[in-house]
């Protein structure tokens, strides 16, 4: 990955329409006031995160959700990635396997998952007298099925991205711009997206899957899924990825690991990595399902703070 060094030494400008996505973004996280960002350290957030604190200085604070869904050297980023920035970050616990809706793994699950979030984060804005809470939300979430954005809108959520009119590309662009490392780091979703729709989300099959994706990561894939069906792990990565494994025994190596915590069959999945794979045959009946009603729920204690 490229380092903030490396990223500052290419001095990338922005072209005009991009710089102009870049001004339109400042002017909007200026105009917050005051903010609490839902930080995940991935592409979107950390920019949105070094933009509000460029804008607002020590009002804005980050916020990083902690629970078995979240890959744990995620959180090691995140961390490294707030000092880096030079702003606050609060560390949350968030119990969404504790709900039912959420467990059972439908196929608006990650509306509960945002909703234990934004639950579970706004009274730390409260708190901390920060008038808004953001998410990394964009452009390009809008053409995927993303139930998510339903709860963080229904609970007053805002999304700066996505008011700005920026796209991946921009944020990429823009991001590499301002020296910042994740410029160019593949995507990811939360561990609970590895498994199907309808097969029970459980802290076992969260813990195998994080195992598994971080020993390919050590293998040397930078862009990585482990599909959990049951006993058969189906390994996504991408197209011009596929022949390494059958180079210097990677195939071996990485059967072997994934063997060793738990899973009886590994396979390689010849398409490669697709965003959303699992997603694949909803139907638009289901996509087009209506937003759930928004549960009374219990406010969780800031756990750390950093």
């Amino acid at each position: 990955m490229t380092t903030v060094a490396d990223a500052v030494a290419t001095n990338v400008d922005l072209s005009p329409a991009e710089a102009e996505a870049y001004a339109r973004l400042r002017a909007i996280c200026r105009e917050l006031g005051s903010t609490l960002v839902a930080f995940s350290a991935g592409v979107d957030s950390t920019l949105l995160l070094k933009v509000c604190v460029d804008e607002l200085g020590d009002r804005a604070i980050a916020a990083t959700a902690v629970s078995e869904s979240y890959p744990s050297h995620e959180l090691q980023q995140a961390k490294r990635l707030a000092r880096d920035i030079g702003v606050r970050l609060v560390l949350v616990e968030t119990h969404e396997l504790a709900d039912e809706n959420y467990a059972s793994n439908p196929t608006n699950r990650c509306f509960y998952c945002k909703q234990e979030l934004f639950t579970t984060i706004f009274p730390v804005a409260t708190e901390e007298g920060l008038a808004t809470v953001v998410y990394g939300a964009n452009m390009d979430d809008t053409g995927d099925y993303r139930p998510g954005m339903q709860a963080a809108k229904a609970m007053g959520a805002r999304a700066p991205l996505l008011e700005a009119g920026l796209g991946k590309l921009e944020i990429r662009a823009i991001s590499r711009h301002l020296g910042l490392e994740t410029w160019d780091k593949p995507a990811f979703a939360c561990l609970s997206s590895r498994i199907p729709y309808g097969e029970r989300v459980t802290p076992e099959k969260l813990a195998q899957i994080d195992q598994a994706e971080m020993a390919l990561y050590e293998a040397g894939f930078r862009q990585v899924r482990v599909r959990h069906h049951g006993e058969l792990a189906r390994i996504e990565v991408p197209p011009s990825d596929l022949p390494k494994f059958f180079s210097d025994g990677i195939n071996v190596l990485i059967a072997s690991r994934l063997k060793a915590i738990g899973f009886r069959h590994v396979t390689l999945d010849l398409q490669g990595y697709r965003s959303g794979s699992l997603n694949e045959g909803l139907s638009a009946a289901i996509a087009s399902a209506g937003t759930p009603g928004l549960s009374a729920r219990r406010v969780l204690p800031v756990v750390n703070v950093s």
